[in-house]
């Protein structure tokens, strides 16, 4: 019986994860998932789609897969996609089959979402592990999103705004790692540390879409 088998360390069948990490504008998630990478962790990375025009350093199908509104609404309009949400005012969204696919070649999922986004894959994917990342203050955050200089003054408030909303549903998700500022090592460490431990479990989550 496939319980029997769950139960017994030497006849475990490896089951992948789904991993979302999440959390406010600003926290470092893609700063984590570039570290992840790094580190040649054997994980399939998603690409998420959005409507949203390029900044200057990214690149198409590394970064985002960059695609017209008309094109997005395509993909809603087929049913391509896992998840989708309008975020400041532009499409987001995990393409399916990309996600069925790595699942099906053993790997663990990891995504990057915004917190609407991993509610909306929890409600999905019951089993998917959802890892929650918060800079160490608001003054903290609010820094860093300054430092980016890419929005207006007007646009920060609006973000810090969306980021406290957020930060009030921090107990929908299973984790929390504090992305310290000059400690991004400490928060990947944990991030990994999470997933190991997942495997470990004595009845591992099943992931179906």
């Amino acid at each position: 019986m496939m319980e029997d088998r769950e139960l017994d360390p030497y006849m475990r069948p490896h089951t992948p994860l789904l991993i979302v990490i999440s959390g406010p504008s600003g926290v470092g998630k893609d700063s984590v998932l570039e570290q992840l990478k790094w580190r040649n962790h054997p994980f399939h990375f998603v690409i998420t789609a959005t409507s949203r025009p390029p900044r200057p350093e990214e690149v198409h199908g590394v970064d985002y897969f960059f695609v017209s509104e008309s094109e997005f609404q395509h993909m809603i309009r087929q049913d391509e996609l896992l998840e989708h949400a309008m975020v400041y005012g532009q499409y987001k969204g995990i393409p399916k089959q990309q996600v069925r696919d790595a699942l099906a070649s053993g790997k663990d999922v990891v995504m990057r979402l915004d917190v609407q986004g991993a509610a909306t894959v929890k409600r999905l994917v019951p089993e998917a592990v959802l890892i929650f990342v918060s800079a160490a203050s608001e003054e903290e955050l609010y820094a860093r999103l300054r430092r980016r200089q890419t929005e207006s003054e007007e646009q920060l408030r609006y973000r810090m705004h969306v980021a406290r909303e957020e930060m009030r549903r921090i107990g929908e998700f299973d984790y929390v790692v504090v992305n310290r500022e000059d400690a991004l090592d400490e928060a990947v460490d944990q991030v990994v540390h999470i997933i190991a431990a997942e495997h470990c479990r004595v009845h591992p989550r099943r992931i179906t879409l």
